[in-house]
């Protein structure tokens, strides 16, 4: 009889907190996405989801609990788990003065990569991230939707296994939002994805899983249709965070929560 084992998990959450003194970021976050899922991180503006994304991207320290990218601690395997992920931060660092293949090429020249490998890495982001007519036009120039291209093309050139985005579609429009989530829907065939949002329309577009926090702690884990079950997408997002019953506060430490 042939056994069947379980895609191993790509995302491991246990138990994160993070606290600024008595104020508390996130509490006891904990949750798992195995091989090739794609998962929406939903919640308000506040809610501590960019919070969460930076201590699993090993940019932010937790204060307590632990995080792992492909079964590496990123506390203590930072380097080694960096190698396994794609991050694309929200309005992530863009050198205006480069052209986007220039970018590329020092990103992976910083990651290691020479000659041949590099060549064929940068062609093959180019590709997917459709930039091949903006290659040589200065990153300062370039309007919303190619800047979040070249973003998550920086993000991919080194062909992680793990993905992370923190409101990937944030102020683009219509038509770029569309490509944008053609974009990840094809990556999702071969990567484990993980994307902030506060926008509920992209739960169903792009998602099977829904991870929904609140206040800094995760208030509901299961599928879109699972969420839709009782009422409403947006009925139900309204109940789990409180909307009209409490303000979220200002969550924001140095920067988005």
């Amino acid at each position: 009889m042939t056994e069947y084992s379980q895609p191993p998990n790509q995302i491991e959450a246990r138990g994160l907190s993070k606290y600024y003194g008595s104020f508390v970021a996130i509490e006891d976050i904990s949750f798992s996405i195995p091989k090739g899922q794609i998962v929406a991180f939903l919640g308000p503006n506040g809610a501590g989801k960019s919070t969460t994304l930076k201590i699993l991207s090993g940019f932010l320290a937790a204060s307590g609990g632990t995080a792992s990218i492909a079964g590496l601690d990123v506390s203590r395997e930072r380097l080694e788990a960096s190698r396994r992920l794609g991050y694309l931060p929200e309005n992530g660092p863009l050198y205006d003065n480069m052209v986007p293949v220039e970018l590329l090429r020092f990103f992976g020249e910083m990651r290691g990569m020479e000659g041949n490998r590099l060549k064929e890495r940068v062609e093959a982001v180019t590709e997917l991230c459709a930039l091949q007519d903006v290659l040589e036009k200065p990153i300062g120039k370039l309007s919303r939707g190619y800047r979040q291209r070249v973003g998550l093309a920086q993000a991919l050139l080194h062909d992680p296994d793990v993905l992370i985005m923190d409101e990937p579609t944030a102020g683009l429009d219509p038509n770029q939002i569309r490509d944008f989530r053609g974009n990840i829907r094809k990556l999702g065939e071969s990567k484990t994805i993980l994307l902030s949002t506060h926008i509920l329309q992209e739960v169903s577009a792009v998602a099977e899983r829904v991870l929904l926090i609140h206040n800094g702690r995760l208030v509901f884990d299961g599928s879109p249709a699972d969420l839709e079950k009782e009422a409403p997408l947006d009925e139900t997002f309204y109940r789990l965070t409180d909307y009209g019953r409490a303000v979220t506060p200002d969550r924001t430490e140095g920067g988005a929560v």
